[in-house]
C-alpha cells in the first residue's frame, strides 16, 4: 500500500523528503505504473526508466515557474503521478481520463502537447528566449531528451540556435540506449563509446571518491572537478560534438542513483549559456521482466505478476490487425523483386518489420527519428533504380511533408508510402491520430493514394504500386482484421486497376461510397438497411486520387442520395474529391453527406467508441441513411457555381 505517493499533491511536497523517503516513494511510484499496465495497454518501460530523473529534477528545479518539456512524451507518467493527478491516475488513456501524453489542460505543469520526437529543445529555448525577452531572467528551462530522439534533424538546428543564443538552457540527455526498439546510426555508437569507456568511468569515480574524502571541500571545488574531468574526457574521444556547437556538456551521469543525480542537477542549475547533462538510465528499470525486454515492454498487453516481479500471464491477443497484413505484404514482394528496399524510422516494432529485417538484413533500413531524411533517401535509392518501400505512421510521415513534395513527386519517383495507423489511433490520442493524410497526400501531382477496404485489398495495392512508374501512398488503420474476413466482400473481386473504384451493391434507395476499412462498416449498415426494406447501394473507393469518375458521378447520379465515409478529415478528404468532382462535371445531384473527422482535434479512447461518437460506425452510418431516406435531416445539395 502506498504511504508517501497520496500525499504529494504538488511537486513542492517533495521538499521535505528524507533521501530514504524518496526511495520509497520511487517504489511506491513503479508500483502505481504497474497497475495500470496490468489493467490496459500503456507506455511502461519508459516511464519505469525516468522514475529518479522525474524525482531529481522536480527536488531541484520549482517547475510551477521555472519550464520543463519532456521530449516524445510518453515517459510523462511519473510527472503526472507527483503534479497532483494522483488520484486519477488509474483512468490515463480512457475517455474523458488523463492522456497518455503531457497535456496542457490537465495540469500548468504540462507547457506543451507533446507526442512526437525531437521538438523539446527547440521549444525549450524558445521558452528561455521568450522568458528573457519578457523579464523573466530567474527562470530555468529544461528539455529532457531521449538519445533515441537525438539524432533528429531539428534538435541539431535546436543545438545550433543554442549554442549561439547562449541562453540559459538544460537539455538532460536521457541514455537508455534505445528508442522504441534498439537505437541506431553513427551518434549511437558515440554514446556507447562515452557511455562504456572505462578510462573515463575510472576517472569519475575515482573523483567523486576524492570529493568524498576531502573535509568542507565546498560546492566550488565540486564544480571545478567535474569541469576538468569532462574536458579531459571530450578531448580524448574527440568529443567536442556537443561543444563546438557552444553547448557545454557534463557527464555521464549514473541516472538511478538520486543523491548523485540530484547534486549533478544542482551543480548545473546556475551554469550560464546552453548545458547538456548526459544521464544513464536503463528502460524498464526497477520490474525485471521490463529490464530484460524493453522492446516488448514499451506497450505491453495488460499482464499480471507475482510478488518478486516475475511474470504469471501476459494477455496475449492472436488477432492479426492490418499492419500484419502490411509487413506480410512487403515481405512477400521483396522475396520476388530485389530491387524492393523498406525503411522504417525508428519503428520497426510498431510496424511489424522484425522479420523483413531479419530476411533481407542488405534491403531493410532504420533511420532513426528522422523522416525527412527517410523520404529524401527513399528518392535516392528509386532515382538509383530500387523500388523503396517507406513504411512510416501516418502522424510522423506529416515531419517528411517537403521532401514529399520537393525530392518524390516533383521528380515523379516510383516511392511506395506505408502510411500505417492512418485514422483513430484510440488511445494515443490527438498526437497520434492519423486523420490528415488523405488531404496532404492527394495534393502533389503524380502522386496516387489509395486506401485498401481490407486484406486482400492491402495486398493487392502493395503488388500494384510495384508495378506503377510514379509515387504511391497506401493508407491502413490501428484497426483488427476480422478472423476468416481478410477477404470482407467475397472471393469475386475485381482486380486493383489504376483509379477504378469497386461496385459491391447496387441499390436504388440510395449509394453509400466507403473510403479504406471504414467500407465494412458501411456493409454491416445496408445490410442493416436491407432487413428494413431499403435497398442501398455501396462502392468500395479504392482510389482516393485518382478518383474513377465515370463510376462514381454515374451512380452518383442516380441515386436519391449520397454518403462518403472516411476515417479522415472532411477538409480536403476523400468526401472533399467527390463534391470537386460533382463540381467540376456541373452534375446536379440529391443530397450529398459526407461522414469523416470534423475540423477538431479528436480525444483519446477506445478507437470503436470514438468511431461511434463521430457516427462512423455501422449504426451511425444507417442512421444517417435512415435520415436521408426520410428527408428528416438537413442536407448538403451539391449544385455548380454561377458564373
Amino acid at each position: 500500500m502506498s504511504t508517501f505517493l497520496p500525499t504529494i499533491e504538488s511537486p513542492q511536497d517533495l521538499q521535505g523528503l528524507s533521501p530514504d523517503d524518496l526511495e520509497s516513494l520511487a517504489t511506491e511510484m513503479r508500483q502505481a505504473l504497474c497497475q495500470v499496465a496490468a489493467s490496459r495497454t500503456a507506455h511502461f518501460a519508459s516511464n519505469l526508466g525516468v522514475v529518479e530523473l522525474c524525482l531529481a529534477l522536480h527536488r531541484v528545479f520549482d517547475f510551477s515557474k521555472d519550464r520543463l518539456i519532456w521530449d516524445t512524451g510518453h515517459q510523462i507518467y511519473p510527472h503526472k503521478l507527483i503534479t497532483g493527478r494522483y488520484n486519477q491516475f488509474d483512468t490515463i488513456r480512457t475517455r474523458g481520463g488523463l492522456m497518455g501524453f503531457p497535456n496542457p489542460s490537465e495540469s500548468p505543469y504540462d507547457l506543451f502537447m507533446t507526442g512526437h520526437a525531437g521538438c523539446s529543445v527547440s521549444a525549450a529555448l524558445g521558452l528561455a528566449s521568450g522568458d528573457s525577452l519578457q523579464g523573466h531572467d530567474d527562470r530555468h528551462s529544461v528539455a529532457v531528451i531521449g538519445d533515441g530522439a537525438l539524432p533528429s534533424g531539428i534538435v541539431f538546428e535546436a543545438l545550433n540556435n543554442a549554442g549561439f543564443l547562449k541562453k540559459r538552457l538544460l537539455i538532460i540527455l536521457n541514455d537508455n540506449r534505445m528508442s522504441i526498439c534498439p537505437r541506431v546510426g553513427a551518434l549511437a555508437e558515440y554514446l556507447d563509446v562515452v557511455r562504456t569507456n572505462p578510462w573515463y568511468r575510472g576517472l569519475r569515480d575515482k573523483a567523486g571518491n576524492l570529493i568524498k574524502g576531502v573535509p568542507m571541500v565546498g560546492e566550488s571545488m565540486e564544480r571545478m572537478l567535474v569541469n576538468v574531468k569532462d574536458s579531459l574526457k571530450a578531448t580524448l574521444h574527440g568529443g567536442m560534438l556537443f561543444e563546438a556547437l557552444g553547448v557545454r556538456y557534463f557527464g555521464p551521469v549514473e541516472g538511478h542513483t538520486l543523491p548523485n543525480l540530484i547534486r549533478y542537477l544542482e551543480l548545473v542549475k546556475d551554469e550560464e549559456g546552453p548545458i547538456l547533462l548526459h544521464v544513464l538510465t536503463e528502460k524498464g528499470h526497477g520490474f525485471k521482466p521490463a529490464e530484460d525486454d524493453p522492446v516488448f515492454f514499451h506497450t505491453p498487453a495488460p499482464f499480471e505478476c507475482d510478488d518478486d516481479d516475475c511474470i504469471v500471464a501476459v494477455k496475449k491477443s492472436s488477432v492479426r490487425v492490418y499492419t500484419d497484413a502490411a509487413s506480410a505484404a512487403i515481405a512477400d514482394c521483396m522475396k520476388h523483386d530485389d530491387r524492393v528496399t523498406v525503411m522504417t524510422a525508428a519503428m520497426c516494432q510498431g510496424n511489424k518489420l522484425e522479420a523483413v529485417r531479419e530476411a533481407f538484413p542488405d534491403r531493410f533500413f532504420d533511420v532513426g527519428i528522422c523522416e525527412s531524411h527517410a523520404v529524401a533517401f527513399a528518392a535516392g535509392q528509386a532515382k538509383a533504380g530500387c523500388r523503396p518501400i517507406v513504411d512510416i505512421y501516418s502522424t510522423f510521415l506529416q515531419r517528411s511533408y517537403d521532401q514529399i513534395f520537393q525530392e518524390v513527386c516533383l521528380q515523379n519517383l516510383p516511392v511506395i508510402f506505408m502510411l500505417d495507423r492512418a485514422g483513430l489511433t484510440g488511445p494515443d490520442g490527438p498526437t497520434h491520430h492519423g486523420v490528415f493524410d488523405l488531404g496532404y497526400m492527394r495534393l502533389f501531382p503524380n502522386m496516387t493514394v489509395l486506401a485498401p477496404a481490407d486484406a486482400h485489398d492491402l495486398k493487392s495495392m502493395v503488388a500494384w504500386a510495384l508495378k506503377h512508374d510514379g509515387p504511391v501512398a497506401i493508407r491502413y488503420p490501428k484497426a483488427v482484421l476480422e478472423p476468416g474476413l481478410s477477404n470482407r466482400f467475397g472471393e469475386d473481386r475485381l482486380a486493383v486497376s489504376m483509379g477504378q473504384c469497386e461496385s459491391l451493391i447496387d441499390g436504388p434507395d440510395g449509394l453509400i461510397i466507403g473510403c479504406g476499412t471504414l467500407a465494412g462498416s458501411c456493409l454491416t449498415a445496408v445490410e442493416e438497411l436491407e432487413k428494413e426494406g431499403l435497398n442501398v447501394g455501396l462502392i468500395n473507393a479504392r482510389f482516393i486520387k485518382p478518383l474513377d469518375k465515370d463510376t462514381l458521378l454515374k451512380r452518383i447520379q442516380m441515386s436519391p442520395w449520397v454518403v462518403t465515409v472516411e476515417e479522415n478529415t472532411l477538409q480536403a478528404g476523400f468526401g472533399s474529391a467527390i463534391l470537386e468532382a460533382i463540381h467540376d462535371a456541373a452534375l446536379h445531384t440529391g443530397p450529398i453527406r459526407r461522414l469523416g473527422i470534423p475540423d477538431q482535434f479528436i480525444e483519446h479512447g477506445d478507437r470503436a467508441d470514438l468511431l461511434a461518437s463521430l457516427t462512423l460506425d455501422a449504426s451511425g452510418i444507417a442512421g444517417v441513411c435512415r435520415e436521408l431516406s426520410g428527408h428528416t435531416a438537413t442536407t448538403v445539395v451539391a449544385t455548380p457555381l454561377q458564373d
